[in-house]
């Protein structure tokens, strides 16, 4: 195996924990809730898309508690990817290693078109490859300074995020009850009919419409995993990731299930301009559709809401180029990518790692090509089955973790974070993270023509890691790890 460069070309614990908590909150709010969202309203109505993202928040709770038990623990370069190679097999851990950069380079990839979306608002015939270049080019520049750097932007990308959910509730509660003059919208969308299609709310779509939400909320909530990543460069990792840790389940149960909650009784599931794959009309944010209601400035509102998405969109973009760079830099250095990826530069950058990641993010020119909303789809649904596998991946090793930690000898007390969710929310997760792995986007087989574009788009992470696995275990003659084995 080869070993990581020694210092001073190790990893700076340079994150301090204003910066860790706000990464926190900024790997929960993202382009999932500000563009995707509106795919969940499309597809499963408002009643629908609220309960795919509450039981979608419960779980993913569930999996944060038990990232921070081991994060707290051993807060070391790869996080979940190492935790895979000490509790599970060490070609479990290759394939997650893997699984999570794809995930994170595929993330980049629909965080540009997202945002040449975002631009369309006001120009809506703009060049998509023209604007994702240029966020491109913003993001690399952000990401070859220091991590300091890094994580100094996202944290205040984080808190304009934070900030714009907080006034969008504010303002969007106003609207339904009228505090802001003209009518009140009131629950008229909770019970809105189409008679084009049939349809009727709250629940469009039926059990399917909430199966295919969880996917939408999976790709909304995936990042929460991040800080398990980011303790390899905190300071105080000890004291700074359980207090980012708590934090997550009131984040979700206030950002998302209030945001979804505003946006279905102000937005009707059949709205032409919500994301739905349909190229004839723009796609525009939920957010910014809400604050073009209001009235008498309700275009210079939804102006202004545009243009802090688009913000909230550079920073989801930040964050994935920081953990995909970090966890393909992890890998070289325990040997399970090629060595070039473990030099960093004078400021302690993976520099090799960063531009390899970019190179595939780079994917995202040519959705001029295709297709803007049917890109991102694609991207998004591809994003999301690679993080599932990935929080699936933590579920088990926090299983084996906590089984290995009594099998040696040890007290649960002694533990520097426990886990509040553990063993049932460790299982809860992980059996809905399997259900929706393969029940999520069953609405391919349902189908009036099939397509074998959408059966492979919505399908095809799972094979790609389950290859990686197998290739590797054939490879290397790899073992389960035996629990007293196991290493802390």
């Amino acid at each position: 195996m080869t070993t990581c460069p020694e210092p001073p070309q190790e990893l700076r614990r340079e994150i301090t924990a204003r910066q860790l908590s706000m990464i926190a909150i900024g790997g929960a709010i993202g382009t999932g809730l500000f563009l995707a969202s509106g795919s969940a309203i499309a597809q499963a109505g408002p009643g629908g898309a609220l309960l795919g993202y509450a039981i979608m928040g419960i779980a993913v709770y569930c999996m944060m508690q038990s990232l921070g038990e081991m994060a707290t623990q051993l807060p070391i370069r790869g996080s979940f990817e190492a935790y895979a190679e000490r509790f599970v097999d060490p070609s479990l851990g290759f394939a997650a290693g893997w699984n999570y950069w794809l995930s994170w380079t595929i993330t980049l990839a629909a965080e540009l078109v997202a945002g040449a979306l975002i631009v369309k608002f006001w120009f809506p015939h703009a060049n998509t490859t023209f604007w994702a270049m240029g966020f491109f080019t913003i993001l690399l520049g952000l990401n070859w300074m220091t991590v300091k750097a890094y994580a100094e932007a996202e944290y205040w990308f984080s808190g304009i995020k934070v900030i714009t959910v907080i006034v969008f509730l504010a303002v969007g509660l106003l609207l339904v009850f009228g505090g802001l003059g003209g009518d009140a919208v009131g629950f008229q969308n909770w019970t809105l009919q189409d008679s084009a299609t049939g349809r009727s709310a709250p629940f469009v779509g039926g059990f399917i419409g909430v199966l295919s939400v969880f996917m939408v909320a999976g790709f909304s909530f995936q990042g929460t995993e991040g800080v398990g990543l980011a303790a390899a460069e905190t300071a105080d990792p000890v004291k700074n990731v359980p207090k980012a840790i708590r934090t997550v389940f009131w984040r979700i149960l206030l950002f998302y299930i209030g945001a979804m909650f505003i946006v279905g009784t102000l937005i009707g599931f059949n709205n032409p301009n919500l994301l739905n794959g349909d190229e004839t009309h723009v796609a525009f944010s939920p957010f910014t559709m809400v604050f073009s209601h209001v009235p008498h400035i309700g275009y210079y509102a939804a102006s202004l809401m545009n243009a802090v998405i688009l913000t909230a969109v550079l920073s989801c973009g930040n964050s994935a180029f920081y953990v995909a760079t970090r966890m393909l830099h992890a890998m070289a250095c325990t040997g399970k990518a090629p060595k070039q990826f473990t030099k960093l530069n004078s400021r302690g950058v993976p520099v090799a790692a960063l531009l390899a990641t970019g190179l595939v993010g780079a994917c995202a020119f040519f959705s001029n090509y295709i297709g803007d909303q049917k890109i991102y789809a694609l991207l998004y649904n591809a994003s999301s089955l690679s993080g599932f596998l990935v929080w699936i991946g933590i579920a088990i090793c926090h299983l084996r973790f906590r089984r290995s930690w009594v099998a040696q000898g040890r007290s649960v007390n002694d533990l520097l974070f426990k886990s509040n969710a553990y063993p049932y929310g460790t299982w809860l997760s992980l059996i809905l993270f399997v259900a929706v792995l393969f029940g999520a986007n069953a609405g391919v087989f349902r189908a009036a023509s099939f397509s074998w574009f959408d059966f492979i788009s919505s399908y095809l992470m799972i094979p790609v890691v389950l290859l990686l696995y197998i290739i590797h275990k054939l490879v290397y003659r790899t073992q389960i790890v035996p629990l007293k084995d196991c290493k802390f």
